[in-house]
């Protein structure tokens, strides 16, 4: 196996919960080293956001979809000696990754205006929910109402005038993993940098800017017309057809990306007259004229099962696909294929299911090859072999209640 990107790099992570750990599982699978700072007795919020469980363990599923590839080191910060252990550890790390509330590891001594004069090459990355700056910047943010304030609830969900209409959250934690991306994005960025300048720098990431810069295409469809987009529920506001229908016995997304497979689609379902209708020709005018296509193809799409929709739109060439529950996703052949579930022995005794990372180099996926740490499960290796302690002397923190 070829050497991980990474390899050398070590991230001390004194974040919580998911934006913070999906970029520092993110740099883990990278092949950073990634030492994980947790209160000693409590550790990381999400530990505890049960059930499910891991059979044979205390750690929640939620824990564990966030935290594979790093040490857990168990220190109290609180505490003047634990802020010096911090600082020790830090001397040999390149990147220091927080999720504190703006101003918060300041009363620690481990905010970067502190820790700059000494470490001039530390890249140090702040995410918060408003950012380090501006009228919010106090505020605590959490991704649930970054969604509604960055308007992506206004975009999710039925048209308030259907049944069930009404604004909706993603079912996953959006903002928050879209944040962690974006801040392992910036640290290598950063790393890079670096090689040329010799300098570190300090990393600004906002969920509340990051919701709003994710926007994409519904952003600019607002900015360049002044008109807000609206819930469209599972249709598309600038391709026509690009939604879900109701099949003979299910649902079938139906993805019309061009005129061509329009065409394509009309002639596997007998309704070739749509495409030759100056309405839906090209699809400007079949968005123009959605609330009139729309009918007729709910009406064809119901006659026939979703397997026979899927069997004949694929030979057709026409994007298509069936609405997946994650017991299917994780059965699908494809899914499968590309390793995307894989386990890892964890300290518990038995093995923690892992969802793989995506990205492949020459071939070999990245995924880091250790399970989510149990609670200080490395603090006393972590501390002897980066700070030269000894045992007597880690059993003297513990009993202090310093480390875990």
């Amino acid at each position: 196996m070829s050497p991980k990107p990474l390899k050398g790099i070590r991230v001390l992570d004194l974040s919580r919960v998911l934006a913070g750990p999906w970029c520092s599982q993110q740099l883990a699978d990278l092949g950073a080293e990634v030492i994980k700072i947790e209160r000693p007795g409590r550790g990381d919020d999400t530990r505890a956001w049960g059930p499910p469980w891991l059979e044979g363990s205390t750690e929640a599923a939620y824990y564990l979809s966030a935290n594979r590839g790093k040490s857990s080191v168990a220190i109290d910060i609180a505490r003047s000696e634990g802020q010096q252990l911090v600082k020790q550890l830090l001397q040999d790390c390149d990147v220091l990754l927080e999720n504190f509330k703006v101003g918060g590891m300041k009363q620690y001594g481990l905010d970067y205006d502190s820790l700059k004069a000494d470490r001039p090459d530390l890249i140090y990355c702040s995410i918060t929910g408003f950012g380090q700056d501006g009228p919010y910047a106090h505020r605590a943010g959490y991704d649930f109402m970054i969604q509604g304030m960055g308007g992506l609830m206004s975009l999710t969900g039925q048209p308030d005038s259907e049944p069930g209409g009404g604004p909706v959250k993603v079912g996953v934690a959006f903002a928050d993993i879209f944040t962690g991306m974006y801040a392992a994005n910036a640290i290598m960025a950063a790393l890079f940098a670096r090689l040329q300048s010799g300098t570190g720098t300090h990393i600004d990431l906002a969920l509340l800017d990051v919701q709003v810069a994710v926007l994409a295409n519904q952003s600019m469809n607002y900015l360049c017309s002044g008109q807000p987009p609206t819930r469209l529920g599972n249709a598309h506001p600038n391709i026509v057809p690009y939604q879900a229908f109701a099949t003979l016995d299910g649902h079938l997304i139906l993805a019309v990306g061009n005129d061509a497979q329009f065409g394509r689609f009309c002639a596997t379902a007998a309704c070739t007259d749509l495409a030759a209708d100056p309405r839906f020709a090209s699809n400007q005018a079949r968005v123009e004229h959605r609330d009139s296509l729309v009918p007729l193809l709910q009406a064809r799409m119901a006659t026939r099962s979703t397997a026979d929709w899927l069997s004949a739109l694929e030979a057709a060439g026409v994007p298509c696909g069936p609405i997946n529950n994650l017991q299917q996703v994780f059965e699908d052949p494809q899914v499968r294929h590309r390793g995307m579930q894989f386990d890892l022995p964890h300290p518990s005794g038995g093995n923690a299911p892992m969802v793989g990372n995506p990205i492949r180099f020459n071939g070999e996926a990245l995924n880091a090859g250790s399970a989510p740490p149990t609670l200080g499960q490395h603090t006393e290796q972590v501390l002897q072999q980066q700070l030269g302690l000894s045992a007597a002397d880690c059993q003297r923190l513990r009993t202090q209640g310093l480390i875990a």
